[in-house]
């Protein structure tokens, strides 16, 4: 066995146990008694402060799942991609680090556990630094997490010194101002951290370039984390809200989730795809979290608790098809080298596994039924359809407009991933890689699987989850006044009209293939065998790959539709023949689709900051009778403001 194999294994393993781990102690948390813990010697004057209530264990079983799941893909992954020694040390670390967040119980444990996750990712996302794009996309991750991390350290410190305690369970009675203070700065750090709308720009850029694993653990494990810092600190401690904050989280929610899905649906690189698609879903839940926030404030209670609900619902579905889709599109880089879906193509005959269960994924990601998110998002649209909005002028203004915005994210959503499936798999190869791809190693295919039975599992039996939900949702004010608790075979909306059958549903949908199927089989067995012909190929005896759609062809119509938004960057080169200027020998089309947010809002903010640099370096000339005025004037204006 190489020594990289060794490395490999005992890594996958490992992270294997920590996820079992947590999902063990976080079922502990949920539903059972977990003793808190202190241990005074590892952390000066705070020490650290271990505790679970029924919201960290939810968050740290979600966790863990996700990291059983990357441990086995990892290691018949590092064997493919040839992961460092470090690498492969730091991924347990930073699953230890993320399960330590749920479990902190107090803010400066918590500030401590953050802190070691933001690292050990960062370490993570410069596994391949020797090339320049990651080291671009490492550096746009590192300034915006310590810049997240920096808001969110204000803003508990603020929450500690008005509540007089360090312990999350000694913090009550905050003062208004402080909280709304609190609130908007916890927000921007959390928000940063989920990915969501304008704190986004590392999100594209870090997922495509580390490793498939840490792009599954970072999308459907870190992220949700963010989730997890916006309901602990934003609904639970200073909860519940006035109106404005859940508008505040609603338009957060829709504007990411509308911005992220129509990234997603003209990007051609598979994964950053996948890293926009992860900025939709967390505005989904995020407009969810801010809808219960305000129906609750406003006193309709039972759509507050459906909200919830459809927000927990959505993070265990996003974090089951979302780790799929990452740890698939990680098999088809690793087999072929190539994540532009230009060049893919053709992988439904050579990888058929791996196909299909990115295509469980990609059904999951649509929001369709027998897709993972199918339920949370219909529990999301009813929580917006019954409110009373006769009592509210509020709700009858925001709820049709957050409906609109799930139901065109929904379709775009479709788009996407009608793209990413239907080109990246089912199209004919465009590539010698593509050509040439084998499939996946048997743990990773087995890793994959897994992740695909949950993804099954949510679609037609959620109720399995009804207890995990039901002690998550309790532990949120806006929540508690209507328990959710009919969540069975037959979802039925607490006190209001509707219901759904999941099951149902997919047996419906199973018979009819299978009817539809069988007919098609004896009406062929029924056909004369002189009365088959040839297929018709508009009159091309077989097709190639040029007379189907790219993925750049297929989104082009979204891109027009969209253009204001992407404010794309096209060019059209027409290169003439040597006899005549009339006569065009080439014509060369480019398109770039940069991130209009990133290019309009960052790009002055960078500029700004170099020039500060730039008159900042020449007051250091390295004259040290320079340093010494610039001390005796610093000691100077010390002395005045003092006096």
């Amino acid at each position: 066995m190489r020594r990289n194999d060794s490395g490999s294994i005992c890594a996958g393993v490992l992270t294997s146990l920590l996820g079992a781990g947590g999902v063990w102690v976080g079922a502990l948390g949920m539903f059972g008694s977990v003793r808190a813990v202190r241990i005074g010697w590892l952390l000066p004057l705070a020490g650290v402060q271990l505790g679970l209530d029924p919201l960290g264990g939810f968050f740290m079983a979600l966790t863990g799942a996700v990291a059983v799941v990357v441990g086995l893909y990892t290691i018949g992954y590092a064997r493919r991609e040839q992961l460092g020694p470090i690498t492969l040390a730091v991924l347990p670390a930073f699953v230890a680090a993320m399960l330590l967040v749920p479990a902190a119980g107090s803010v400066t444990t918590f500030l401590l556990a953050w802190e070691l996750m933001a690292v050990a990712s960062l370490v993570l996302v410069l596994a391949h630094h020797t090339h320049p794009q990651v080291r671009s996309a490492a550096l746009v991750y590192a300034v915006m997490t310590q810049l997240g991390f920096v808001a969110i350290f204000v803003g508990l410190m603020m929450l500690s010194a008005a509540g007089g305690a360090d312990r999350f369970a000694d913090l009550h009675r905050i003062p208004q101002g402080a909280r709304t203070v609190v609130f908007l700065l916890t927000l921007a750090g959390f928000g940063s951290k989920a990915g969501l709308v304008p704190l986004h720009a590392w999100l594209p850029r870090a997922h495509p370039e580390a490793p498939s694993p840490v792009s599954a653990l970072m999308s459907a494990a870190m992220i949700n984390l963010g989730v997890y810092g916006i309901c602990r600190v934003d609904l639970q401690l200073l909860g519940p809200g006035p109106r404005w904050w859940g508008l505040t989280l609603m338009a957060v929610g829709g504007v990411s989730a509308l911005y992220g899905v129509v990234q997603a649906s003209v990007a051609t690189d598979l994964k950053r795809l996948l890293a926009y698609s992860t900025t939709e879903n967390l505005g989904l839940i995020t407009l969810a979290l801010g809808a219960a926030t305000l129906f609750a404030a406003a006193g309709v209670h039972g759509p507050a608790t459906i909200a919830a609900a459809a927000a927990m619902l959505h993070l265990v579905a996003h974090a089951a098809f979302k780790s799929l889709g990452f740890l698939a599109a990680g098999s088809v880089l690793a087999e072929t080298g190539l994540r532009d879906l230009d060049r893919l193509g053709g992988l439904a005959r050579r990888m058929p596994v791996t196909t299909t269960l990115f295509g469980v994924a990609a059904l999951g990601a649509s929001g369709l039924p027998l897709g993972a998110g199918f339920v949370s998002e219909w529990l999301l649209v009813q929580s917006l359809i019954h409110t009373a909005r006769e009592h509210s002028a509020v709700l009858a203004l925001t709820t049709p407009l957050a409906v609109g915005a799930v139901a065109l994210t929904t379709g775009l959503g479709v788009a996407a991933m009608v793209k990413a499936f239907g080109i990246g798999f089912l199209a004919r190869p465009r590539s010698e890689q593509a050509a040439q791809a084998r499939e996946a190693p048997g743990t990773m295919l087995a890793a994959m699987a897994v992740a695909a039975a949950a993804c099954l599992m949510l679609a037609v039996a959620p109720a399995l989850l009804a207890p995990a939900l039901r002690s998550a949702i309790s532990a949120l004010p806006a929540a508690r006044a209507v328990p959710f608790t009919d969540l069975g075979a037959v979802v039925r909306l607490p006190g209001l009209q509707g219901s759904i059958a999941p099951g149902a549903i997919a047996a419906g949908i199973g018979v009819a293939t299978l009817t539809a199927a069988l007919l098609a089989r004896w009406r062929r067995s029924r056909r004369p065998a002189s009365a088959t012909l040839p297929l018709w190929a508009c009159g091309a005896d077989d097709l190639t790959e040029r007379m189907q759609y790219t993925a750049t062809s297929f989104a082009e119509p979204l891109q027009r539709v969209f253009d204001d938004v992407l404010r794309p960057d096209t060019d059209i080169e027409v290169t003439h023949t040597a006899e005549s200027r009339y006569l065009a020998d080439k014509i060369t089309y480019r398109t770039r689709i940069g991130d209009a947010i990133e290019e309009r809002c960052y790009a002055p903010v960078i500029r700004a900051v170099a020039a500060a640099a730039g008159l900042m370096r020449r007051a250091h000339t390295g004259s040290v009778h320079l340093y010494l005025a610039y001390g005796a004037l610093g000691v100077l204006i010390v002395l005045v403001v003092a006096r």
